[in-house]
């Protein structure tokens, strides 16, 4: 019996309508459409600035930097020829995901802040994360809030020391920004233990992860492996959540990868002779076999794809990245949003609303989600309500005073609010606020004994929910939070 030998592959490398790769299926969807953002606010007249290792003068950033400054005195200027080392992607792509345009996307990859200014702050020496410099770099933002306009921070480096809060600099530093009256967002950090400063500090928002390629629900996100605990038995870190996984960042302009990457698109979607050029001259950062036109298309196909994973690719000039470090700039964007829509918005407003609208994730621990998952279009619909300047100068936590206690609570939608937990023996009907203003609801009770004690408020007879002024929680046995309050 004579066995016919199996014909030779048919290439068809060239053949035109047939690109190699179909570049479409890498892409991710833009951070605004995967939370459902609104669309109109972009941060304009908002100034967001970002502590890093390093920074680039983007293309997507272009005209909207306000600011540089190198804490360690080594750079005096944002040189685009001089800030092509290693060390200065992650600060670039921090300050991109959040006020990014999309120029090199042609708009598609664009940040929900891409209409807001941006105050680049290197906290690094040679690319070196330093303590030293950590501090000076929020001392320096202090000094200039005034001047640059600068209503939000975004920190997404930290301490490498473990310890509490009370013994940090860094941590003492940032809790002063928050009292110069500027938002400060850190990300949580990615090692699962407890968060080191600034994240640690009570007043800065903490910002943990979610992990979902798609759009983000809280029925369908996990949890990511952020850092996540309960600080002096009583500050729950993070506050919240947002996507902390494909998440699209640009590549650094010139850097060895953004040049192999580059190639590896035009070859993934040229056809003809372009194709039949590429082929024959394979770029070096490549990293492919010089006989690439020889090679069968299957072959050549399984390499392309090999390298467009390896380097993460999801366009020609982007790349998707993951950890807490992006969702915190994610989070300062969804501020910069709600300062546009209502510019007064204090940094305790921002927090309690970007907590109070948070959505809790089904599937994964309370402790390291705080909150929820940011829900960026209803934050920025309650920034949007009729905030007064007597309501915002209201705000404040549990106040005892004469020996009176009081709450003050934010709620314009709400229709009745009652106080509700250790003081009352947790007895619905007891309790209520009045409303002193529009949406602000305030109550006052003779001081009870010294102690600690659990309390909750619930909104319309259903919604429980946590004191978003008072910076103490614990988890309770219902899934969720109380409010803790200690009186000496």
């Amino acid at each position: 019996m004579r066995v016919r030998p199996a014909a030779p592959e048919r290439r068809e490398v060239g053949r035109p309508g047939r690109p190699l790769v179909d570049l479409a299926r890498y892409a991710v969807p833009p951070t605004g459409r995967r939370l459902d953002a609104d669309p109109g606010p972009v941060g304009r007249g908002v100034t967001i600035a970002f502590l890093d290792s390093g920074f680039y003068p983007h293309a997507d950033l272009a005209g909207r930097v306000a600011a540089f400054h190198d804490a360690s005195g080594q750079s005096a200027l944002l040189d685009p020829e001089r800030c092509r080392n290693p060390w200065n992607w992650h600060g670039m792509q921090t300050s991109v995901v959040a006020a990014g345009d999309g120029t090199l996307s042609q708009g598609r990859y664009r940040g929900l802040a891409s209409g807001a200014r941006v105050v680049l702050v290197q906290v690094s020496r040679q690319g070196r994360i330093c303590d030293d410099l950590i501090v000076r770099g929020l001392e320096w933002v202090r000094a200039h809030r005034q001047r640059l306009g600068i209503q939000i921070l975004n920190i997404s480096v930290g301490s490498d020391r473990d310890g509490s809060f009370l013994d940090s600099e860094i941590a003492r530093a940032a809790e002063a920004a928050v009292g110069d009256g500027i938002l400060v967002v850190a990300a949580a950090g990615n090692d699962g233990g407890l968060p080191r400063a600034p994240a640690n500090a009570p007043s800065v928002l903490t910002v943990g992860g979610c992990v979902s390629r798609e759009a983000c629900s809280p029925e369908e996100v996990e949890l990511y492996r952020n850092s996540f605990g309960v600080l002096l038995d009583l500050v729950v870190k993070p506050e919240v959540i947002a996507p902390a996984a494909w998440v699209a960042a640009p590549l650094l302009p010139g850097s060895v990868q953004e040049r192999r990457v580059e190639y590896l698109c035009r070859l993934a979607s040229a056809e003809g002779e372009e194709l039949r050029d590429l082929l024959a001259h394979p770029a070096p950062e490549a990293n492919l076999p010089e006989n690439l036109a020889e090679l069968p298309s299957k072959t050549l196909r399984s390499l392309l794809e090999a390298g467009l994973q390896r380097d993460k690719v999801v366009s020609a000039h982007y790349q998707h990245v993951d950890g807490t470090s992006f969702a915190a700039p994610i989070v300062a964007s969804v501020a910069a949003q709600m300062l546009e829509v209502e510019p007064s918005l204090s940094p305790a407003v921002l927090r309690q609303i970007l907590m109070s609208t948070a959505d809790r994730v089904r599937k994964g621990d309370l402790l390291s989600q705080g909150c929820g998952m940011v829900n960026a279009r209803r934050a920025v619909e309650e920034a949007g309500q009729a905030w007064t300047p007597s309501q915002i100068c209201e705000l404040r936590p549990p106040l005892v005073e004469d020996g009176r206690l009081s709450f003050v609570f934010a709620h314009p939608g709400a229709r009745r609010v009652e106080l509700v937990g250790d003081f009352n023996g947790w007895q619905t009907g007891r309790n209520f606020f009045e409303e002193v203003l529009d949406g602000l609801w305030r109550i006052e009770l003779e001081a009870p004994a010294p102690g600690r004690y659990h309390y909750k408020f619930l909104v319309d007879g259903s919604h429980w929910l946590e004191d978003p002024s008072n910076l103490f929680r614990k988890p309770n046995e219902f899934g969720g939070f109380d409010s803790i309050l200690n009186l000496t």
